[in-house]
């Protein structure tokens, strides 16, 4: 059901050599780049048409307008089940805990007498917000992408989920009452590229969307492509892959627990990864053994988990010691990475490359899917080696305010004009030199 990738007797490799080592499922975003570019321009030329031509293409549904009706909000809110919405008010409680104690405040400091350099965090104007609409719902998602564009300041928020047929063209009601839930009214039935492109180039008409200067959450490849197309005319989180699980375990860890958690994350898609590293070839049989029986029991076998498990993305990877394992999760650089080892602070406090750490048994990834208060937007693919996951300061940007008085300018003129003269721009000091009389300031 699941490979092995045995990497005992012989040191590792480093950095690019090891991670060649290790399962990754394949995601050819620059290839899915040129099938994305024409309905991109598309939706900039036609804009509402052709957003409705693209639902009927790809979703199957035939839609008069493309944003949602707020009294269809209000429905979906008043009939959600009465534990989903519970649930759903725990979740975002949790996650306002969590990112409004993230939010920056202003600084100011002093370089020299009379002259200051404050940072000042301001707040994207617009933001864009994506939840997915494939094989499962995910209203979880629109939590996530939400509450930390809210804890930030984020005046304007929209969000695009893609119309569902069984419910009428609209997203599915779990996301419009999550939206409903958190205030946001202008929510679009559009999803893919069309629906990025929405956000980048903006639509007109009575239902028409002001462009977005920011677009966030996750999607399947056409979004990421198209995150891509647009990066530099907006901002972007972050170009979201299959998602994935990586656990490093040694024999003290519960197989039943490690088989479960990476059945957790393959039930998502058929591309997901679940990779094991461990030290123990023990563990690695209980899991293997355990994973057969938890699989049948559960759903979505066919056509997500045992793909997924079975994928060149998925392995049991057997080390040496802690430390190789230690350095086999740092190459790969998990979306998810939970350590299950005795003393698993310990070890979680070495971990550099992850998008979020889940400590010891009681943390599984699930719990950060939904209610732990972190979020679940993270980055796939090895990017978490250079990228963080989205969080308050995803939609801040930090301002630099320069203040000095004239004395502070004249003690530092004569290093400003000498620099300039090395860079061969004279004109640079010379900007400095009018402001007094041309001459240089005596330091």
């Amino acid at each position: 059901m699941i490979s092995r990738i045995d990497l005992r007797g012989a040191a590792l490799p480093e950095g690019g050599a090891l991670r060649d080592l290790l399962p990754r499922a394949e995601f050819d975003v620059e290839a899915a780049l040129e099938k994305v570019r024409p309905i991109c321009e598309d939706v900039h030329h036609r804009g509402t048409a052709a957003l409705i031509e693209y639902a009927q293409k790809f979703d199957g549904v035939t839609l008069e307008q493309v944003r949602v009706p707020v009294e269809a909000l209000k429905t979906a809110l008043d009939e959600l089940d009465p534990a989903v919405r519970a649930a759903l008010e725990e979740s975002i409680r949790r996650a306002r805990i969590v990112h409004r104690e993230q939010r920056r405040t202003e600084h100011t400091t002093q370089v020299v007498p009379g002259g200051t350099v404050t940072e000042k965090w301001v707040p994207v104007e617009r933001v864009g917000l994506y939840a997915p609409g494939g094989r499962s719902v995910y209203p979880s998602s629109v939590v996530m992408n939400v509450v930390p564009a809210q804890e930030a300041g984020v005046e304007s928020i929209a969000l695009a989920s893609p119309p569902q047929k069984e419910h009428g063209g609209l997203p599915h009601p779990t996301i419009l009452a999550a939206c409903a839930l958190l205030g946001v009214d202008e929510v679009y039935a559009a999803g893919g590229a069309q629906a990025v492109a929405m956000f980048a180039y903006g639509t007109s008409g009575p239902d028409g969307c002001p462009p977005a200067n920011m677009v966030t959450g996750p999607g399947n490849i056409w979004v990421a492509a198209a995150k891509r197309y647009f990066t530099g005319r907006i901002g972007i989180d972050t170009e979201a892959g299959p998602t994935e699980i990586a656990v490093l375990a040694d024999s003290t860890a519960d197989p039943v627990h490690v088989a479960a958690d990476l059945i957790s994350q393959a039930e998502h898609d058929p591309l997901a990864a679940a990779v094991l590293v461990t030290d123990s070839a023990e563990l690695a049989d209980a899991v293997e053994k355990e994973l057969e029986p938890q699989v049948a029991a559960t759903k979505h076998v066919e056509d997500r988990i045992k793909p997924a498990l079975a994928g060149k993305q998925s392995a049991i990877v057997l080390v040496d010691s802690l430390e190789d394992g230690l350095k086999v999760v740092d190459a790969y650089g998990a979306e998810h990475l939970e350590i299950q080892t005795a003393d698993a602070a310990a070890w979680a406090a070495r971990v550099r490359n992850a998008g979020a750490i889940f400590v010891g048994p009681w943390a599984p990834v699930s719990l950060g899917d939904y209610c732990a208060g972190s979020n679940h937007v993270l980055p796939t693919g090895g990017c978490a080696c250079h990228s963080s996951g989205l969080s308050v300061q995803s939609f801040l940007r930090g301002i630099h305010i320069v203040d000095y008085t004239r004395d502070a300018l004249a003690e530092v003129t004569h290093h400003v004009v000498t620099l300039a003269e090395a860079e061969d721009l004279p004109a640079h000091g010379a900007a400095l030199k009018a402001r007094f009389g041309w001459k240089v300031p005596t330091p």
